[in-house]
């Protein structure tokens, strides 16, 4: 038995999918902002969610405007990521600098 479908069937079926998909990536972020008690995560979810309901009325492709948005979030990451290993090293070296100087002044006062 074979079927027809019409052209606003397969366009309908196509949009179901891709609310799905959508509805899976949100899905995903929301559960990993409340794993890892992001407050970025759970935003970048909302902006998500909404480009989903919202960015794909235009044209444009939604997914290409997640992606964007998912890169951006990561090169924040990285960045404060570099920031938190610019400022460790510092404290670190500052740490090694007090610690000599401690025992310095310690050997003096032994003397």
């Amino acid at each position: 038995v074979s079927q027809t479908y019409s052209f606003a069937q397969v366009g309908a079926e196509a949009q179901t999918q891709a609310s799905l998909a959508h509805s899976r990536v949100v899905g995903m972020l929301k559960k990993l902002a409340q794993k890892q008690h992001s407050a970025a995560l759970a935003q970048l979810a909302s902006r998500v969610a909404a480009i989903a309901k919202y960015g794909s009325t235009n044209g444009d492709d939604p997914f290409a405007k997640v992606k964007s948005l998912i890169e951006d979030m990561i090169a924040k990451l990285e960045r404060e990521a570099q920031a938190e290993a610019d400022e460790k090293a510092y404290c670190d070296e500052q740490m090694a600098k007090t610690e000599t100087k401690k025992g310095e002044l310690e050997d003096d006062i032994a003397k």
